[in-house]
């Protein structure tokens, strides 16, 4: 195969008093107006190259749905919701991905409605289900569509009494035949970029939803972007298999996006990085190789052990493999190298291992690392039409972003969002940055945790909770799933931890021995571990301690568990707490 096309790693860098003013130098090119033209576009161009695929239910064959297919099938539905939904109340999608799912969106994108995909975890396994009520009360959809009605009865009953028409599966696939609207192509016409296309809903510390409305200016920009820095993807259009929710930015905007813009396929894994679900992942990674392959760090973590034990699967992971990439948290730098590793001695051409930055404020991509990298935790420079500024805040720089990709505001927030911006239009999206070489911008930005959750010391020095909590990850794997640092206002640095499934029998003594030659390593009061506990209760989602793509809030576990960190760091220490 021959090497990789990406854009020059280039930066323009300029200092403004304190601050730094960071651009790419490519000027962004017009985006497409709308995503529903994108459908339009690669459905003439290539009608009968998949598009989306998935895995039967009874899992003996793959359901497979080509550009012209699926284009034949989001003409019928937005027919539908044009002749029903002439208030064009928004469409919220309470179920997974899927092919159907898929065709949905689609469908409103084309007729112009607000499509809302809502974790389901907030319906499945949310007790209260606090998060589905507020969500249904700010967004007030028209439409909810559920792949089966069963599993999410109790869900539909709490949000039910609004004039909602419930869409299953089976009763969406009636509409793809539907006839087509005369008035379809006069609403499709007056579609505008600065429409909303979707809106997306983000838990900050609280655990409180807050909606952000992606406009399809927001995701068009933001692809092109990407775009622009792989011009790759012109002349191999991605081929992905993927797990990750379309309730999140990563799963549903990046990497769908993707796909739709240009016109590639998707293979949508049904699988998750459990021990349930991985074998269904795994599966799937036999049948389909793909040629980018996104995760987050706890699916990487649940991969690669599959990986380095099975020959099969990795050849058939590694065969077509173009591109590794890592988002949504830091990956442990071990995870890291054995990726390397199992690239090195399997694929016959180079893999690319890379990360980007951003938030489903900004669609997400902000910042993009196209260009080599030696080890995790550089997130790149900044994309073509964005502005990053970075501004001292204590100890650190915090990064502000500007640009086309980037929300006007939080949905019916207006205090929020007045917040969210600083009086130059930038997006406080709460996270730090350095250097990677303070002599050379274009090296690239590293990753320096989130402004939020550092804190001090009694000693009045600051801890840097991600340097942290990545590096300790790493010496003590494979032992733990996740951790939290613990330790504001007090003499010395702390941590909860959970096992993880590869976890010794001897965990304690594990974790003992890794924290002493971490300490060893790491003397300074900053990084020096004191304390440790094992916690026997998994974080809670509706507490807000986690997202369903697993990554840990550390804010919201702290403050939920006062009680156990009040525990481990008392005087003396009870026996469940481990002093390295």
């Amino acid at each position: 195969m021959a090497p990789l096309a990406l854009a020059p790693a280039e930066v323009v860098a300029r200092r403004r008093g304190d601050d730094w003013l960071l651009e790419s130098p490519l000027a962004l090119a017009e985006p497409p107006a709308t995503l529903g033209l994108l459908l339009r576009r690669h459905a003439s161009h290539r009608p009968d190259r998949d598009f989306l695929l998935e895995r039967d239910r009874d899992g003996d064959g793959i359901r497979r749905v080509t550009w012209a297919e699926a284009l034949a099938a989001a003409e019928g539905i937005a027919s539908w919701l044009v002749r029903t939904n002439e208030a064009r109340r928004p469409v919220a999608a309470l179920s997974g991905g899927s092919v159907d799912h898929a065709l949905l969106m689609l469908g409103c994108f084309l007729a112009g409605v607000p499509f809302v995909p809502v974790s389901p975890a907030y319906s499945l396994l949310s007790q209260d289900l606090a998060k589905l009520r507020i969500i249904a009360e700010k967004v007030k959809p028209g439409v909810v569509y559920v792949e089966t009605r069963e599993p999410f009865a109790r869900a539909l009953d709490a949000i039910g009494g609004r004039g909602v028409e419930v869409v299953t599966s089976a009763s969406l696939r009636a509409r793809f035949a539907e006839p087509l609207a005369p008035e379809l192509a006069a609403r499709e016409a007056a579609i505008r970029p600065d429409d909303v296309a979707k809106v997306l809903f983000t838990s900050g510390s609280t655990g409180f939803p807050k909606g952000v409305p992606n406009t399809h200016r927001m995701l068009a920009s933001n692809q092109q972007m990407i775009a622009q820095l792989w011009p790759f993807l012109a002349e191999e259009p991605p081929v992905l298999v993927d797990w990750l929710p379309w309730s999140h930015t990563f799963g549903g905007n990046h990497n769908f996006n993707m796909v739709l813009f240009h016109g590639g396929t998707l293979f949508v894994d049904q699988g998750k990085p459990t021990e349930a679900l991985m074998p269904v992942t795994v599966r799937n990674l036999r049948d389909v190789s793909p040629t980018i392959y996104f995760n987050v760090p706890a699916g990487y973590a649940a991969l690669v052990p599959r990986l380095e034990a099975d020959d099969d699967l990795r050849r058939a992971f590694f065969a077509k493999l173009r591109v590794l990439f890592y988002a949504a948290a830091a990956l442990p730098d071990d995870l890291w190298q054995r990726l390397r590793r199992l690239a090195d001695r399997t694929a016959e051409h180079e893999v690319f291992l890379t990360t980007a930055w951003g938030s489903t404020e900004t669609s997400p991509l902000a910042t993009s690392a196209h260009f080599p990298l030696e080890r995790a935790g550089n997130i790149g420079l900044p994309a073509p039409g964005v502005t990053l500024k970075l501004v001292p805040n204590g100890s650190k720089l915090e990064v502000r972003v500007r640009g086309p990709n980037v929300m006007s505001g939080y949905l019916d927030e207006p205090e929020l969002t007045r917040a969210a911006f600083d009086d130059e239009g930038f997006y406080r999206i709460g996270d730090a940055v350095r250097f990677a070489d303070p002599g050379d911008p274009g090296r690239g930005l590293l990753f320096d945790g989130r402004v939020a959750e550092d804190f001090k010391l009694t000693s009045g020095t600051w801890v840097s909770v991600g340097t942290l909590r990545t590096g300790l990850l790493t010496a003590a794997a494979p032992a733990l799933s996740d951790l939290v640092v613990a330790g504001q206002d007090r003499e010395h640095v702390g941590i909860l931890v959970w096992p993880g499934p590869n976890a010794p029998a001897d965990l304690r003594g594990h974790l003992r021995a890794a924290l002493a030659r971490w300490n060893a390593e790491h003397p300074e009061s900053s990084m020096k571990v004191c304390r440790a506990l094992v916690l026997a209760e998994p974080p809670s989602l509706d507490a807000g301690e986690i997202t369903d793509k697993g990554y840990v809030n550390q804010r919201a576990t702290l403050e939920r568990r006062r009680a156990l960190v009040d525990a481990l760091f008392a005087d003396p220490p009870g026996a469940d707490v481990l002093v390295p």
